[in-house]
C-alpha cells in the first residue's frame, strides 16, 4: 500500500509555505520528510489502525504530555516503545491548523534530534 498523497502535498504545502528547506525519502511504502538532515516527519500507512498515520519526531519531552492525548499513538514497530516519536491518528490532523500544530512540533524539536548515523560506503 502506498502513502497518501494528498496527506502528502498537504505536509509540502505547510513546509513551503513556513520557508522551510525539506527533503523527501520514499521507503517501505512510507514517505519521510526531512529538515537538515534529519528525519522530521512521515506518513505511515498502518495495517492494524487501517490507515495513514503521522509519524511525528517530536522528542522525549513532548512525548510525555503528547501521548496522552487521544489522537495519539506510541510509535511502536518492535514491541516497545519509541520515546520521541509518536503517532498520530486521522482525527489529529484533520485541520491544517491541527496538521501544522503538530509539524510545528516536529520543527521545533529538529535542531536538537541527532543524524542517523551514515552508512560507510
Amino acid at each position: 500500500m502506498a502513502f497518501d498523497v494528498y496527506f502528502a502535498d498537504r505536509i509540502r504545502y505547510i513546509l513551503h509555505d513556513k520557508n522551510i528547506l525539506f527533503s523527501e525519502l520514499k521507503m517501505m511504502g512510507t514517505l519521510c520528510f526531512k529538515v537538515k538532515e534529519k528525519m522530521l516527519c512521515a506518513i505511515h500507512i498502518d495495517k492494524k489502525y487501517g490507515d495513514s498515520l503521522l509519524m511525528a519526531r517530536i522528542g522525549k519531552t513532548q512525548y510525555e504530555s503528547a501521548i496522552h492525548n487521544p489522537v495519539c499513538l506510541p510509535m511502536d514497530f518492535t514491541g516497545k516503545p519509541m520515546k520521541g516519536y509518536v503517532f498520530v491518528t486521522p482525527e489529529g490532523f484533520d485541520t491544517d491548523e491541527d496538521l501544522t500544530y503538530w509539524i510545528d512540533l516536529c520543527l521545533r524539536f529538529n535542531p536538537e534530534a541527532k543524524e542517523s548515523k551514515k552508512k560507510k560506503k
